[in-house]
Protein backbone atom coordinates (compact mmCIF):
# COMPACT_ATOMS: atom_id res chain seq x y z
CA UNK A 1 0.00 0.00 0.00
CA UNK A 2 1.46 3.19 -0.78
CA UNK A 3 2.11 5.46 1.52
CA UNK A 4 1.70 8.66 -0.76
CA UNK A 5 -1.10 10.81 1.05
CA UNK A 6 -3.52 13.10 -1.48
CA UNK A 7 -2.85 16.60 -0.36
CA UNK A 8 1.03 16.38 0.99
CA UNK A 9 3.14 15.20 -1.55
CA UNK A 10 2.60 15.65 -5.77
CA UNK A 11 1.50 12.10 -7.57
CA UNK A 12 4.79 10.93 -9.41
CA UNK A 13 2.70 10.21 -12.67
CA UNK A 14 0.86 13.80 -12.70
CA UNK A 15 2.65 16.09 -15.00
CA UNK A 16 4.39 19.24 -13.77
CA UNK A 17 2.87 22.19 -14.52
CA UNK A 18 4.80 25.54 -15.17
CA UNK A 19 3.63 29.06 -15.28
CA UNK A 20 4.70 32.12 -17.26
CA UNK A 21 6.50 35.51 -15.87
CA UNK A 22 4.83 38.31 -14.78
CA UNK A 23 5.36 41.83 -13.60
CA UNK A 24 4.88 41.00 -10.18
CA UNK A 25 6.80 37.70 -10.09
CA UNK A 26 10.74 38.78 -8.42
CA UNK A 27 12.35 35.56 -8.60
CA UNK A 28 15.25 34.58 -6.38
CA UNK A 29 16.67 38.28 -5.31
CA UNK A 30 19.97 36.82 -4.20
CA UNK A 31 21.02 35.39 -7.68
CA UNK A 32 19.41 37.91 -9.72
CA UNK A 33 21.92 40.01 -11.56
CA UNK A 34 21.42 43.51 -10.77
CA UNK A 35 22.73 47.45 -11.14
CA UNK A 36 22.41 48.41 -7.61
CA UNK A 37 23.29 51.49 -8.69
CA UNK A 38 23.03 55.89 -8.43
CA UNK A 39 21.12 57.25 -11.61
CA UNK A 40 21.14 61.32 -12.00
CA UNK A 41 19.65 63.49 -14.07
CA UNK A 42 19.64 67.02 -14.27
CA UNK A 43 18.13 69.39 -16.81
CA UNK A 44 19.10 72.56 -17.72
CA UNK A 45 18.47 75.47 -20.57
CA UNK A 46 21.67 74.25 -22.95
CA UNK A 47 20.67 70.15 -22.29
CA UNK A 48 20.15 67.17 -20.38
CA UNK A 49 23.04 65.39 -17.97
CA UNK A 50 22.83 61.96 -16.83
CA UNK A 51 25.20 60.28 -14.73
CA UNK A 52 25.33 56.99 -13.81
CA UNK A 53 27.70 54.87 -11.85
CA UNK A 54 29.25 51.53 -13.51
CA UNK A 55 28.71 48.74 -11.22
CA UNK A 56 26.49 45.64 -11.42
CA UNK A 57 26.28 43.09 -8.46
CA UNK A 58 24.48 39.88 -7.78
CA UNK A 59 22.18 40.38 -4.76
CA UNK A 60 24.07 43.35 -4.05
CA UNK A 61 26.56 41.35 -2.14
CA UNK A 62 29.03 40.32 -5.10
CA UNK A 63 29.99 42.68 -7.55
CA UNK A 64 29.51 41.09 -11.34
CA UNK A 65 30.91 43.96 -13.32
CA UNK A 66 32.81 46.54 -12.91
CA UNK A 67 32.45 48.68 -16.06
CA UNK A 68 28.26 48.46 -17.13
CA UNK A 69 26.94 51.18 -18.62
CA UNK A 70 23.69 51.80 -17.17
CA UNK A 71 22.24 54.80 -19.96
CA UNK A 72 21.44 54.23 -23.39
CA UNK A 73 20.21 56.77 -26.11
CA UNK A 74 16.72 55.82 -27.39
CA UNK A 75 15.98 58.25 -29.13
CA UNK A 76 17.82 60.87 -31.31
CA UNK A 77 17.67 63.05 -28.23
CA UNK A 78 16.73 61.66 -25.32
CA UNK A 79 18.11 59.13 -23.34
CA UNK A 80 17.32 56.26 -20.34
CA UNK A 81 19.09 55.29 -17.52
CA UNK A 82 19.61 51.21 -16.70
CA UNK A 83 18.32 50.85 -13.35
CA UNK A 84 17.00 47.58 -11.24
CA UNK A 85 16.97 43.79 -12.74
CA UNK A 86 19.35 43.96 -15.80
CA UNK A 87 17.67 41.51 -18.11
CA UNK A 88 14.61 43.50 -17.32
CA UNK A 89 16.07 46.84 -17.87
CA UNK A 90 17.77 46.11 -20.88
CA UNK A 91 14.10 44.58 -22.34
CA UNK A 92 12.38 48.32 -21.51
CA UNK A 93 15.40 50.04 -23.65
CA UNK A 94 14.77 47.82 -26.91
CA UNK A 95 11.29 47.81 -26.74
CA UNK A 96 11.12 51.41 -26.42
CA UNK A 97 13.60 52.09 -28.63
CA UNK A 98 11.88 50.10 -31.18
CA UNK A 99 8.68 52.49 -30.58
CA UNK A 100 10.61 55.08 -31.08
CA UNK A 101 11.97 54.23 -34.58
CA UNK A 102 8.42 53.07 -35.59
CA UNK A 103 6.92 56.30 -34.45
CA UNK A 104 9.22 58.16 -36.54
CA UNK A 105 9.11 55.80 -39.43
CA UNK A 106 5.27 56.01 -39.73
CA UNK A 107 5.34 60.13 -38.78
CA UNK A 108 8.10 60.96 -40.58
CA UNK A 109 9.16 63.28 -37.22
CA UNK A 110 10.72 62.04 -33.72
CA UNK A 111 8.60 61.42 -30.98
CA UNK A 112 8.71 64.42 -28.62
CA UNK A 113 9.81 63.44 -25.16
CA UNK A 114 6.56 63.93 -22.95
CA UNK A 115 5.18 61.25 -25.25
CA UNK A 116 8.00 58.70 -24.74
CA UNK A 117 8.03 59.56 -20.99
CA UNK A 118 4.56 58.76 -21.19
CA UNK A 119 4.91 55.56 -22.95
CA UNK A 120 7.31 54.53 -21.10
CA UNK A 121 5.10 54.88 -17.88
CA UNK A 122 2.46 52.60 -19.98
CA UNK A 123 4.93 49.83 -20.43
CA UNK A 124 6.41 50.15 -16.84
CA UNK A 125 3.04 49.44 -16.00
CA UNK A 126 1.57 46.55 -17.89
CA UNK A 127 4.92 44.98 -19.01
CA UNK A 128 6.94 41.84 -17.46
CA UNK A 129 9.93 44.69 -16.29
CA UNK A 130 11.12 43.54 -13.34
CA UNK A 131 11.52 46.19 -10.62
CA UNK A 132 12.55 49.47 -12.60
CA UNK A 133 13.02 52.77 -11.59
CA UNK A 134 14.65 54.58 -14.87
CA UNK A 135 15.79 57.95 -15.60
CA UNK A 136 14.45 59.59 -19.16
CA UNK A 137 16.17 62.64 -20.64
CA UNK A 138 15.64 64.72 -23.49
CA UNK A 139 15.67 67.52 -25.82
CA UNK A 140 13.04 68.31 -27.65
CA UNK A 141 11.12 71.73 -29.18
CA UNK A 142 9.75 72.10 -25.79
CA UNK A 143 13.05 72.33 -23.92
CA UNK A 144 14.88 70.52 -21.69
CA UNK A 145 13.33 67.42 -19.92
CA UNK A 146 14.06 64.74 -16.79
CA UNK A 147 12.11 62.09 -15.83
CA UNK A 148 11.61 59.58 -13.07
CA UNK A 149 9.52 56.83 -13.86
CA UNK A 150 8.37 54.53 -10.92
CA UNK A 151 7.70 51.22 -11.21
CA UNK A 152 4.44 51.20 -11.07
CA UNK A 153 4.25 53.69 -13.75
CA UNK A 154 4.29 56.72 -12.24
CA UNK A 155 5.77 59.50 -14.18
CA UNK A 156 7.33 62.54 -12.83
CA UNK A 157 9.14 65.60 -14.35
CA UNK A 158 11.48 67.80 -12.42
CA UNK A 159 14.29 69.46 -12.85
CA UNK A 160 16.38 67.38 -11.28
CA UNK A 161 16.15 63.46 -9.67
CA UNK A 162 18.08 60.81 -8.80
CA UNK A 163 17.32 56.97 -8.45
CA UNK A 164 18.94 53.74 -7.05
CA UNK A 165 20.37 52.44 -4.19
CA UNK A 166 22.53 55.49 -3.73
CA UNK A 167 20.19 58.30 -3.77
CA UNK A 168 20.13 60.09 -0.48
CA UNK A 169 23.74 60.64 -0.63
CA UNK A 170 23.48 61.56 -4.06
CA UNK A 171 20.24 64.16 -3.57
CA UNK A 172 22.55 65.46 -0.56
CA UNK A 173 25.10 67.17 -2.70
CA UNK A 174 22.38 67.98 -5.18
CA UNK A 175 20.26 69.94 -2.86
CA UNK A 176 23.09 72.04 -1.78
CA UNK A 177 24.56 72.70 -5.50
CA UNK A 178 21.64 72.72 -7.70
CA UNK A 179 20.78 76.38 -9.18
CA UNK A 180 18.17 77.12 -12.06
CA UNK A 181 20.69 78.78 -13.91
CA UNK A 182 23.48 76.24 -14.45
CA UNK A 183 25.45 75.92 -17.54
CA UNK A 184 25.64 72.14 -19.41
CA UNK A 185 29.37 71.78 -17.80
CA UNK A 186 28.47 72.94 -14.74
CA UNK A 187 25.71 70.49 -14.49
CA UNK A 188 27.76 67.55 -15.79
CA UNK A 189 30.48 68.25 -12.93
CA UNK A 190 27.87 68.46 -10.21
CA UNK A 191 26.34 65.03 -11.48
CA UNK A 192 29.67 63.73 -11.55
CA UNK A 193 30.33 64.72 -7.87
CA UNK A 194 26.68 63.38 -6.46
CA UNK A 195 27.84 60.01 -7.96
CA UNK A 196 31.28 60.21 -6.41
CA UNK A 197 29.16 61.33 -3.65
CA UNK A 198 27.00 57.85 -3.65
CA UNK A 199 29.79 55.43 -4.29
CA UNK A 200 32.14 56.45 -1.56
CA UNK A 201 28.98 54.94 0.68
CA UNK A 202 27.01 52.70 -0.81
CA UNK A 203 27.85 49.56 -1.99
CA UNK A 204 25.58 49.10 -4.92
CA UNK A 205 27.14 51.36 -6.38
CA UNK A 206 31.22 52.16 -7.65
CA UNK A 207 33.39 51.60 -10.46
CA UNK A 208 33.50 55.31 -12.28
CA UNK A 209 30.79 57.01 -13.93
CA UNK A 210 28.90 57.42 -17.35
CA UNK A 211 28.08 60.69 -18.43
CA UNK A 212 25.48 61.49 -21.11
CA UNK A 213 25.87 64.99 -22.42
CA UNK A 214 21.95 65.13 -24.08
CA UNK A 215 21.13 68.77 -26.69
CA UNK A 216 19.30 69.48 -29.96
CA UNK A 217 22.07 67.93 -31.93
CA UNK A 218 22.36 64.53 -29.99
CA UNK A 219 23.23 62.39 -27.36
CA UNK A 220 26.64 61.83 -26.06
CA UNK A 221 27.86 59.43 -23.59
CA UNK A 222 31.35 59.04 -22.03
CA UNK A 223 32.46 56.76 -19.37
CA UNK A 224 35.25 57.32 -16.82
CA UNK A 225 36.95 54.93 -14.39
CA UNK A 226 38.30 57.89 -11.99
CA UNK A 227 36.26 60.97 -11.41
CA UNK A 228 39.55 63.55 -11.40
CA UNK A 229 38.73 64.56 -15.43
CA UNK A 230 35.23 65.52 -14.61
CA UNK A 231 34.40 67.05 -11.40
Amino acid sequence: MSNWTQGTDPSPYEPELGSLPNGSQTGDEDTVNKTGTTTIGIATDEGVVIATDMRASLGGRFVSNKNVQKVEQIHPTGALTLVGSVGGAQSFIRTLRSEVDLYEARRGESMDIEALATLAGNFARGGPFRAINPILGGVDDEGSHVYSIDPAGGVMEDDYTVTGSGMQLAYGLLEQEYEDDLSLEEATSIAARAIKSAVERDTGSGNGVFLAEITAEGVDIEGHEEFDAVI
